[in-house]
């Protein structure tokens, strides 16, 4: 066994400089080195006394972590669909639970407010209406995506994901408000949350456009030819979206409820009195969502109770034709059959009688059902 431990280590020396030649030493519990933690990093930077330091190079989430320590302020790292490699850095340097994190990285989660020690961590469902030229039933009305924020003491974390509700519109109207954002992490979390309320009433007053099209379409006279059931599949693919509307919007009201109204270390007491006024659009718009919701409804009952009406006026229709109809069908097989002795055979006006008969007959049927509305 000495042997052996002798020749491994008179190997292993002759092979670390070949293996490691032209490398540097990785630590993974560094995000300064991890290649990984920086690729999904949109932006960070420092913010003191309501302005952004100014450095030639943007720091990393190590250096602004260890600035913010030394000097005073607070970060603010913004981050776009990380995995959890490149999460993980970061979520150590700043203690951030692990519940948290994971869900943070898996996305699809509920818009909720949750505390984990000395951290907020809250979850906005975003919004995007998508254009189309005609509503369909394949059509597609709103996008959903998400943004997570954690925030703490002295740092704010956002984590998007999705293609839409960008956030460096945001950041540079906050860096143009020195006096709003020198109130902290609190202020970015109010501006994130008035972000995303703003755009729900921006795709609710899209989304009532769309149901007023709908409406009108339902209850205008339908063209010739046209089935009174062929609004159906528009309708059920509306109430879908305004479906996924409503589970973006409804669960956040609770938590935007208790940042205005209960009292947070994290929270700004001024900061505070402007989630009530999110809080109140978001009601606002939770009302509209209902209302489309039922309005909907009542919008499919209509179409189906129509396309009902028009499957018993086209019955009527055909029911009264086949009355018609049997007139003639019956003379012609009572004089259809084989006897020899029936009245009127051998009389040279019989035949344009017997069609005369079923001309009146036949007539006065089409009449009387004309006059009660079955044709």
């Amino acid at each position: 066994m000495s042997m052996i431990r002798d020749l491994r280590a008179a190997v292993r020396p002759s092979l670390r400089p070949s293996l490691r030649k032209n490398s540097t030493p990785y630590n993974a519990y560094d995000t300064t080195r991890d290649p990984s933690a920086s690729s999904a990093v949109v932006d960070c930077a420092v913010y003191r006394d309501g302005r952004r330091l100014v450095t030639p190079a943007a720091p990393t989430p190590h250096e602004a972590m260890l600035q913010v320590r030394e000097e005073g302020g607070f970060a603010w790292i913004g981050l776009h669909e990380p995995t959890e490699a490149e999460f993980a850095g970061i979520a150590r340097e700043f203690g951030l639970h692990p519940l948290a994190v994971e869900d943070a990285v898996h996305a699809h989660q509920r818009p909720k407010l949750e505390r984990y020690d000395d951290t907020l961590f809250t979850v906005f469902k975003t919004i995007h209406y998508v254009e189309h030229a005609e509503l369909t039933a394949t059509s597609e009305v709103v996008e959903t995506g998400e943004v997570m924020c954690f925030t703490g003491r002295d740092f704010v974390i956002t984590v998007r994901h999705g293609g839409q509700g960008s956030l460096r519109a945001l950041r540079h109207r906050l860096q143009d408000d020195p006096e709003l954002l020198a109130k902290g992490p609190s202020a970015v979390l109010h501006a994130i949350a008035d972000h995303v309320v703003d755009g729900y009433i921006a795709v609710a007053e899209a989304v009532q456009d769309d149901i007023d099209e709908v409406e009108i379409d339902v209850f205008s006279t339908p063209a010739k030819g046209s089935a009174r059931g062929s609004d159906a599949g528009r309708i059920y693919q509306l109430k879908r979206e305004v479906l996924e509307f409503k589970r973006a919007v409804s669960p956040l009201l609770r938590p935007m409820q208790l940042l205005s109204e209960r009292p947070m270390r994290l929270i700004d007491p001024d900061i505070q009195k402007y989630f009530r006024d999110v809080a109140d659009h978001l009601a606002r718009v939770q009302e509209e969502v209902l209302g489309f919701d039922e309005l909907l409804n009542s919008i499919l009952q209509a179409n189906l109770a129509q396309a009902t009406v028009t499957q018993n006026e086209d019955m009527r229709k055909i029911t009264s034709w086949a009355a018609i109809i049997a007139v003639p069908t019956m003379i012609c097989g009572v004089y259809g059959m084989n006897f020899d002795y029936m009245p009127e055979l051998e009389w040279k006006y019989g035949y344009p009688l017997v069609l005369g008969v079923i001309g009146a007959v036949c007539f006065s049927i089409h009449r009387i059902l004309k006059r009660n509305g079955w044709l």
